[in-house]
């Protein structure tokens, strides 16, 4: 019984940290911290229940088509290859959303009508974009809290970002982030390629980093309004309080008090 015990709660935390990978595809914030995912149990029979949950009725279908498609996806890669349902909650595309998946429906056949044909791949495109940047930008200004000059951070390789370290924050919550989404974006990349170039590939002349970071911080603002949004909005819906430490709230914006959120660096 002691092992069966010990294997269930291996098998809970396994889910938990699988969902924490699902990021809401606007916010680039797991959709466990944006507290999308209300219910996550391991049933007796080794089956897998979730009940998903969004801030508003009317969010927007393409955006839970992809979480939810995420949702999937990190529960076929369960090590105990478990039956799953999940479950669409007080949105207003839950009923045909849970019929299909009952059905048997894949996510893209549920949402094939209800995405109005718009194109998923430039839109997951799009969101991987705002990502990266806004990770890019985190750890650039890490490194210049740091004290390095523009020409030295841009000349930086992977084994010098693997080498940088910082205090805790934002840009060491950022780092390994980038250094995955560059990695994404260039499979390619040598060991001496500059770690920091632009969504395209360009590298960035020194005397243009100021500039390109105003570009970047322009992303990370809308995104941190956008989930200062859905946090206050969830909150309102179900009368819920919890504020990420650290966070804007919508508030913070209103009153144009939020700061650059460069960390401190060792």
């Amino acid at each position: 019984m002691a092992t069966a015990s010990i294997s269930d709660d291996g098998r809970q935390k396994e889910l938990w940290r699988r969902l924490g990978e699902v990021n809401d595809p606007e916010l680039d914030e797991a959709i466990t911290e944006m507290g999308f995912v209300e219910r996550a149990e391991v049933t007796s029979d080794g089956s897998v229940e979730v009940d998903f949950r969004l801030p508003t009725y009317w969010c927007s279908p393409n955006f839970a088509f992809l979480m939810l498609d995420g949702v999937r996806q990190v529960l076929d890669q369960l090590s105990w290859s478990p039956a799953y349902c999940v479950k669409l909650h007080d949105h207003m595309f839950a009923e045909e959303v849970n019929r299909g998946m009952e059905a048997g429906k894949s996510f893209g056949d549920i949402f094939a009508e209800l995405a109005e044909d718009r194109d998923l791949g430039a839109l997951r495109e799009t969101f991987r974009m705002k990502a990266f940047k806004r990770r890019q930008e985190a750890v650039l200004r890490g490194l210049k809290a740091h004290g390095l000059t523009d020409r030295e951070i841009l000349g930086i390789g992977l084994p010098a970002y693997d080498a940088a370290r910082f205090e805790a924050g934002e840009a060491a919550k950022q780092k390994p982030r980038y250094r995955a989404a560059l990695l994404e974006r260039f499979p390619d990349r040598r060991a001496d390629d500059p770690v920091f170039v632009t969504w395209d590939g360009q590298q960035i002349p020194p005397m243009a980093l100021t500039a390109y970071l105003g570009e970047l911080r322009s992303v990370r603002i809308n995104m941190e309004f956008n989930g200062a949004l859905c946090r206050g909005l969830k909150q309102t819906r179900y009368k819920e309080l919890d504020v990420v430490d650290g966070e804007p709230a919508l508030v913070d914006f209103i009153l144009d008090r939020v700061p650059d959120r460069a960390a401190p660096t060792a």
